[in-house]
């Protein structure tokens, strides 16, 4: 019988299938979500999610397509299959609260870095500030920004970089009506709390 290059033993395929469920609760655990907070950003059953992560449901390529999305992760991330060579990493652009961000890493459990195009900000207009546990690493690219710890604000230039405990209240703007751009390093907590509960505004 000749030997088909493209043949997976059923055993093989099963034993990729039963490695998804840990992985799965294991990225959910890292992004600091709940499996409700999941369900609603999946569409995905609670009951269905869980029966994922437990391997009592065996993941369709849907549910693994939502629940990447989410993560922000490749097909390959969840079902742990090897790194492709090459590093490099293809850009997904999306919006939060006008701001344009563009990931510049895989997912990571640990930090993830962006690019961020804040918008134009009117001088005398305060900076939203929010506090979370983690940090937040920020590098001024082009433009000037505002940024606000509690109750003292500085304003970085080009090149300065800023870094900072989260559980002081935070927040970046433009310093001017401009638009500025700066990378930003964020903890699982800190990406959360900054990119994923802006959905709505």
């Amino acid at each position: 019988m000749p030997h088909d290059p493209d043949h997976r033993p059923d055993g093989d395929l099963d034993a990729v299938l039963d490695a998804v469920a840990p992985r799965l609760r294991a990225l959910r655990t890292r992004r600091g979500l709940t499996l409700a907070e999941l369900s609603e950003q999946t569409g995905i059953s609670v009951s269905t999610l869980s029966r994922l992560e437990s391997g009592g449901r065996r993941p369709t390529l849907d549910l693994l397509i939502r629940i990447a999305g989410v993560y922000r992760a490749s097909l390959d991330d969840l079902v742990g299959a090897p790194q492709i060579a090459d590093p490099r990493v293809a850009p997904r652009p999306f919006y939060r609260g006008g701001r344009a961000i563009i990931p510049l890493t895989r997912s990571n459990p640990d930090v993830n870095a962006f690019k961020m195009v804040l918008p134009g900000h009117p001088p005398d207009a305060p900076v939203g500030q929010r506090a979370h546990e983690g940090y937040d690493w920020i590098y001024v690219l082009s433009g000037r920004v505002r940024l606000a710890l509690g109750d003292e604000e500085i304003v970085l230039e080009p090149g300065e970089a800023a870094e900072f405990d989260t559980r002081t209240p935070h927040g970046t703007a433009s310093a001017s009506l401009e638009p500025a751009e700066i990378i930003n390093l964020l903890s699982a907590q800190g990406e959360r709390v900054h990119l994923r509960e802006r959905a709505g505004d």
